[in-house]
């Protein structure tokens, strides 16, 4: 796949032949620093790129080319078969609208689902993912909830169109240390129980390999090195790099390490792969 961003200059490519898989069932991380082009690629999965954004080659979904598909392909792809988990749930929930109305409105509009039904299984879905008196928070607004508690309704909203693959865009870096611990044990339970495959979009290698089978390492819009012991084993020095640049508590440092690894150090490798 390839995201291109045409210019009267010049094309500049911002994702370049990644290839990547996600098996039913199975979580993958993708971990890379920030503008390495991990967001980007989960929206080019749902074909949410900019406008002016051109993307290339095939988004595969259970045979289905994502790319090809047309408008009412597309929103049933959107509404039932993917979910998408953005880190910032403030930034995704109409703030004006009350949680009952914000998840049970997919399930009514698009699925028929009676109102009553449609509150019964989002009160259920609240309570399976930690929401404590789901239905007295189902009448309040956004602006009433915590975000970590925000964080679940937007999991909840997710579930209930009951998808098969699962995006969750650094789901937990807006939340506090123990919030992020309950939403990662949240989604690895409901993807657990449910069988979803996970493409988790993380900073953290340690997390991601704390809750994912297999890692995908990103670096200028390629996956520089992938499988399931990039954590223990990293053969990259791009991914090494990562390792060596993370706090550690097991010994005091004045001043982190900085990455040394550029475009230029990123292009002699490959020419000698």
């Amino acid at each position: 796949m390839t995201v291109d961003v045409p210019s009267k200059a010049a094309t500049k490519r911002l994702l370049n032949g990644v290839d990547l898989t996600v098996g039913a069932g199975e979580a993958v991380a993708l971990v890379g620093e920030s503008g390495s082009g991990k967001s980007l690629t989960t929206r080019a999965v749902m074909r949410l790129l900019p406008e002016r954004f051109v993307a290339g080659g095939t988004i595969e979904f259970d045979g289905a080319d994502v790319l090809a598909m047309k408008r009412a392909e597309l929103q049933r792809f959107r509404g039932r078969d993917v979910g998408m988990i953005f880190q910032d749930p403030r930034a995704h929930i109409n703030p004006v609208h009350r949680v009952d109305d914000f998840l049970t409105e997919a399930l009514r509009i698009t699925r028929g689902v009676s109102r009553s039904d449609a509150e019964d299984r989002a009160v259920t879905l609240l309570e399976e993912v930690g929401v404590r008196n789901a239905g007295q928070r189902m009448r309040q607004y956004p602006h009433q909830l915590s975000g970590g508690l925000l964080q679940r309704v937007l999991i909840a909203s997710v579930l209930l169109a009951e998808p098969t693959l699962l995006l969750a865009d650094e789901p937990t870096t807006a939340l506090d240390v123990t919030a992020q611990s309950d939403v990662m044990a949240i989604i690895g339970e409901q993807r657990q129980q449910r069988g979803l495959a996970l493409l988790f979009i993380t900073h953290d290698l340690e997390l991601a390999a704390a809750c994912c089978d297999r890692i995908a390492v990103m670096y200028a819009g390629e996956i520089v090195e992938q499988g399931p012991d990039v954590y223990d084993d990293p053969r990259h020095p791009y991914t090494r790099e990562l390792l060596s640049a993370r706090p550690s508590i097991d010994h005091r440092s004045d001043r982190l390490p900085v990455l040394q690894y550029n475009r230029t150090v990123h292009a002699e490798s490959k020419a000698g792969a």
